[in-house]
């Protein structure tokens, strides 16, 4: 595989979520590495979270494991109740299975940029832990994503 172009690679700032929880990812771009590459083992995402802009809501995956490596700014990572800040050469990891809520937030004056590398399972349930998002994400034998309520009710 040749070299990856990143100046001429798309720029996804759409995010997947239903109205209204889809604005809360304004601010965000990701570049599919992973996708250019023709990886379909793992992903990896080069994303750039602007001031104020969040990575998404919190979240945990049934069964893709994630990585996260700073490589520029600064963005705090929230983990349920938790804040940890997280600065260039900084890495965090999320098992699959394990049910924390997880995400990262901008707050600083600057831009931040990180990797996002994890597994891609043919089927997978993202839960969002905030009570006040009412959502889950669902991807079936390796079909699209579906955004569903808490109770499974498509949107």
């Amino acid at each position: 595989m040749p070299k990856i172009d990143l100046a001429s690679a798309s720029v996804k700032t759409a995010c997947a979520y239903p109205a209204p929880y889809d604005q809360h990812c304004d601010g965000r771009a990701k570049i599919a590495l992973g996708d250019l590459g023709g990886l379909d083992q793992f992903g990896v995402n080069l994303t750039r979270l602007a001031p104020g802009a969040a990575s998404a809501h919190k979240h945990w995956h049934k069964t893709e494991d994630e990585l996260i490596y700073m490589l520029d700014g600064e963005a705090v990572l929230v983990e349920d109740d938790s804040e940890t800040i997280l600065r260039a050469g900084d890495v965090a990891t999320f098992k699959a299975g394990v049910p924390v809520g997880h995400m990262l937030v901008n707050r600083s004056e600057r831009e931040a940029v990180f990797l996002e590398v994890g597994t891609r399972a043919d089927e997978e349930v993202s839960s969002y832990t905030d009570p006040d998002v009412d959502l889950r994400m669902e991807k079936g034998a390796g079909g699209p994503w579906r955004a569903l309520h808490k109770d499974g009710r498509p949107y």
